[in-house]
């Protein structure tokens, strides 16, 4: 292995002696460019922080696929280029572990991760609908494996309808349909306007149906 690299230096330096002068005077000259080009991730590394806190944007990790899951494990670090941190008296360093449990990214608790939500799916539906999210783990989180990862979600997005306001609505003014206006059903309410809320048969269903929830918005929203 010494004498493969010693090879790989000996010869360009033979060549930028044969060559002319504008080859060897421009090699330095790229080096210097790359050198000083700052990586985009180092925008999200705090400068001067301990090691052990830096998001996972800003280190490389042995993977310890040995580990037992759902158990402590240790993971031997080091930090990226541009990237400077300290430990806990305060001193520089390049080299640190971190612990962590042993599981992948996308077996971590909900609240580990962000996913998209999805305002094009129905959440009052029976079985409940899901759609495809993207889900994206927390910077102070550590785990195995992608940090960006598909998951499907059940719909729970909401559109702003209260249930209190909707049941109040159905007591009160059920028989003129202020219920199924307020949730956006206008054919249902105008059926109950112009029928009297189906002779307070109608009325006092919907009670029910909205009580329990079954009755919800128009745009399959969940109530809030």
């Amino acid at each position: 292995a010494g004498s493969l690299m010693t090879t790989k230096h000996s010869q360009p330096q033979s060549t930028f002696a044969k060559g002319p002068t504008s080859t060897s005077t421009n090699a330095p000259y790229f080096k210097a460019a790359e050198s000083t080009e700052i990586p985009s991730y180092v925008t999200k590394c705090p400068s001067n922080g301990l090691c052990s806190r830096l998001p996972p944007d800003c280190m490389t990790c042995n993977t310890n696929y040995s580990c037992v899951y759902g158990k402590p494990a240790t993971f031997d670090c080091k930090v990226k280029p541009h990237v400077h941190c300290v430990d806990e008296n305060n001193q520089e360093q390049e080299n640190f572990t971190i612990n962590m449990t042993c599981q992948f990214c996308w077996q971590l608790a909900t609240t580990d991760y962000v996913c998209t939500n999805s305002t094009n799916c129905m959440t009052v539906s029976c079985p409940r609908q899901r759609y495809n999210a993207t889900c994206t783990v927390r910077d102070h989180i550590h785990c195995l494996g992608n940090r960006i990862f598909p998951k499907m979600l059940y719909c729970n997005w909401t559109g702003g309808y209260k249930w209190s306001t909707a049941l109040a609505l159905s007591i009160t003014l059920g028989g003129f349909g202020a219920d199924r206006f307020y949730l956006g059903q206008w054919r249902e309410g105008l059926g109950k306007l112009f029928s009297f809320g189906g002779l307070g048969i109608w009325t006092l269903i919907d009670v029910l149906l909205i009580g329990v929830g079954y009755v919800g918005p128009a745009d399959g929203s969940l109530y809030i």
